[in-house]
């Protein structure tokens, strides 16, 4: 079994709804992750529930002889809806999850770096389809998508009764079409609408700029995609060479990805110990070790983080808040924390099965609790974070008058002699 592994935020399938992605958490390209086991289910028929298939298949009877509508009696949609909804009775709605071919052929590429879609991730949060985070420089993020935005219509048509899945149907669809998206942004109390074109959309995993005026690098990692790592490692390389004598790590509004990748992320930060700890169902608990040669150890630094921050990142920022290596800036984070296992089916389907719980180093559970920062700061209502593209053209004056309280009290934690260490969260 190959325990290559991916975690999985409260979403569903990759998170970077890049709609046209990943088929759950807007299918569309979520990039969250859960843990692929690769591993084939069996086909055997367990003989002492076999009684309970009676029900089930005098449904399948009826729904074949005596429906209406014979021309929508389709047995693969059939089946896939019974499996999906076997699953769903597991109360795991979110994370356990069936995908179909398409889908899962699409989640697999949302973590290749390209995708095609409006570029976003969503879950799902009491009831309701949430922007966790518009990718930066999103066809999403220029429209006007924030994260935190309600979903309550696509094209017109009411979803706030629709599952996850559906609402990802709806608004996936090739580069060069348009979906108009009907929203609610946080603390407003009037709908939006907001028409996007899908495009075709590289998704960098790690960018950087040299704070004007300063000798701090922002890095910031917009998802933990294949490279992840060594795109961090390149980047801290190149902003030493540039002068850079600390670091601010952004990982607000990172949906996550691979959970190899958060370790390794992780690890060029930490000396010794353990990113993470995973829990399995009998509470069994396995410790996940840092990778020795870091390259950025010492370096002083701090994190910042925001309610779109999920899964990977919150591995990392909750193992760098528990080792004291640098303050968390910023709001609470999303919370999960299900690692899922992907059991493929025999006609190239999949169901991904929740089987694992991650914790941070000394035990905290992430899972719909989220990491609380060191420092709480809040974002100003309709300002989005600054990304490094845009620093990239600033003056050290339009940095200071910028609307990003938390990218400048993480400057001002760096600027000023002793404010760096952390003190951990119980």
């Amino acid at each position: 079994m190959n325990r290559r592994r991916r975690i999985w935020a409260t979403i569903v399938i990759t998170t970077i709804l890049v709609l046209a992605l990943a088929s759950a958490s807007f299918t569309a390209g979520f990039v969250v992750g859960h843990s692929n086991t690769n591993s084939t289910a069996s086909a055997e028929q367990p003989t002492a529930t076999v009684p309970n298939f009676d029900v089930f298949w005098q449904a399948w009877n009826l729904v074949q002889k005596n429906y209406v509508d014979q021309k929508a009696v389709n047995n693969t949609a059939l089946t896939y809806g019974a499996i999906s909804g076997m699953v769903n009775a597991l109360g795991d709605v979110g994370h356990s999850r069936f995908l179909t071919p398409s889908e899962l052929k699409d989640e697999q590429q949302s973590l290749s770096g390209t995708l095609e879609g409006i570029g976003a991730e969503i879950s799902t949060r009491d009831g309701q389809a949430v922007i966790v985070a518009p990718i930066a420089g999103s066809p999403a993020q220029k429209a006007g998508i924030r994260p935190g935005d309600v979903i309550l219509k696509v094209d017109g048509k009411d979803v706030t009764s629709m599952s996850l899945d559906d609402i990802v149907k709806l608004v996936r669809g090739p580069a060069g079409t348009s979906v108009t998206l009907t929203v609610m942004h946080t603390g407003d109390s009037a709908q939006q609408d907001i028409t996007i074109v899908r495009a075709k959309i590289t998704v960098p995993s790690v960018t950087w700029a040299l704070l004007p005026g300063t000798h701090i690098a922002h890095i910031l990692v917009s998802q933990f995609a294949t490279n992840a790592t060594a795109d961090l490692i390149s980047a801290i390389d190149n902003s030493r060479q540039a002068g850079a004598t600390s670091i601010v790590l952004d990982l607000r509004n990172d949906p996550g990805g691979l959970l190899d990748e958060s370790v390794g992320v992780t690890s060029q930060f930490v000396k010794q110990g353990n990113v993470l700890l995973v829990q399995d169902a009998q509470g069994k608990r396995t410790p996940v070790t840092v990778r020795s040669g870091g390259n950025a150890t010492n370096i002083p630094m701090v994190v910042l983080v925001n309610s779109g921050t999920a899964s990977a990142a919150e591995i990392v920022a909750g193992a760098l808040q528990d080792h004291q290596r640098a303050k968390l800036i910023g709001e609470k984070t999303f919370g999960t924390g299900t690692v899922l296992s992907t059991y493929h089916l025999s006609d190239g389907s999949a169901i991904l099965l929740g089987t694992e719980e991650w914790l941070t180093p000394n035990g905290r559970e992430i899972w719909h609790n989220g990491i609380t920062p060191d420092i709480a700061v809040a974002l100003p209502a309709n300002v989005s974070p600054l990304t490094p593209e845009q620093e990239t053209n600033m003056t050290p004056d339009q940095l200071q008058k910028s609307q990003d309280t938390q990218l400048l009290r993480g400057i001002q934690e760096l600027t000023n002699p002793g404010t760096v260490t952390a003190t951990p969260t119980p």
